[in-house]
């Protein structure tokens, strides 16, 4: 897959909700990427999707991020979200990077989409399981990404308009 561009992208927010995010390894820092990710997405006219996990029981998408997100989350209860991006490169973070991201990113590259899973911005409950996730996505043609590969693809230049705004997002 050549390089990102925000033209040709979507985000996709897999499952970041108030009852799952404390269980997950490393939840400060995936909450961090995934609210950055957020926010560049909004400066660049970068489409944004988030999912749920069956919200009765797993509670809302995370507040914080919740007011940053340009509308309501979608609710499931399968674990491969059933969504479609027609000609755009799907970007995807969230939780758990085992289950849901895993189980979507799959089944996106199933229909034929281009994928970017971005690693420093999914987690699970174990690193074992996130490690795990993420090299069996990559054996599926998946691109396995961090957030600062993504700002700069996005971007595209240093000459963006919005370059000095979304680079301030990752220092």
């Amino acid at each position: 897959m050549p390089l990102l561009s925000a033209g040709s992208s979507v985000l996709l927010v897999v499952d970041v909700q108030e009852r799952l995010v404390p269980a997950i390894s490393g939840a400060p820092r995936v909450l961090e990427n995934v609210s950055r990710l957020v926010r560049a997405a909004a400066r660049l006219d970068v489409d944004v999707t988030t999912t749920e996990q069956d919200p009765d029981k797993l509670g809302p998408t995370v507040e914080a991020l919740a007011a940053l997100l340009p509308s309501p989350a979608v609710a499931k209860s399968a674990f491969a979200a059933d969504v479609s991006f027609p000609g755009s490169t799907v970007v995807v973070c969230g939780c758990e990077a085992h289950v849901c991201v895993q189980s979507t990113v799959l089944a996106l590259r199933a229909s034929g989409h281009d994928v970017a899973v971005i690693a420093d911005a999914v987690g699970s409950r174990s690193p074992d399981n996130r490690d795990a996730a993420l090299a069996r996505m990559r054996a599926h043609g998946v691109d396995v990404v961090t957030t600062e590969m993504v700002v700069f693809e996005w971007l595209g230049s240093s000459r963006n308009p919005a370059f000095r705004e979304v680079q301030a997002l990752i220092k």
